[in-house]
């Protein structure tokens, strides 16, 4: 059974999602593609917030995500409570934010990174598991509980 991963980006993002698309199909994995399907220019919040629903839902194992910075996606994915979203440059954070963060998305800037570096990146995320033990604790406080109330 192939493992299913949802992918967004906005339109600055557009290029290197429609690259990884490629690259994740051909290492096995069922591409989602949240899109969008063009360059022509888009809201990035149109597209994360689908895909953390979907990650949410468990539609998808986990989901990749690109803008111009990375920052408006991983802003957007992580207002969801199910969404751990990291923004990676390069491939050590990658790794890190799976190791201690358990992140279920990772998040690229599209106008700083190459394919070839975001490809490196994916292949460190995906080669990494979660080590548990004292992260655990550390990620069960991520989730508001209820906001205070003044």
């Amino acid at each position: 059974m192939k493992r299913k991963i949802g992918i967004a980006s906005d339109h600055a993002g557009y290029e290197l999602k429609e690259f990884l698309v490629g690259w994740l199909d051909a290492r096995g994995w069922e591409v989602l593609d949240f899109g969008p399907f063009s360059e022509e220019r888009v809201d990035y919040p149109d597209y994360a917030h689908p895909l953390a629903e979907a990650v949410e839902r468990g539609e998808v194992e986990c989901g990749v995500a690109m803008c111009g910075s990375g920052e408006g996606m991983a802003m957007t994915l992580n207002k969801h409570q199910g969404i751990r979203a990291g923004l990676c440059w390069i491939p050590e954070i990658a790794e890190l934010i799976r190791r201690h963060n358990d992140a279920n998305v990772i998040v690229l800037p599209a106008r700083f990174v190459s394919n070839d570096e975001a490809a490196r990146m994916l292949e460190a995320y995906f080669g990494a598991e979660f080590e548990g033990g004292r992260h655990v604790a550390r990620i069960a406080k991520i989730p508001l509980q209820g906001a205070a109330k003044e």
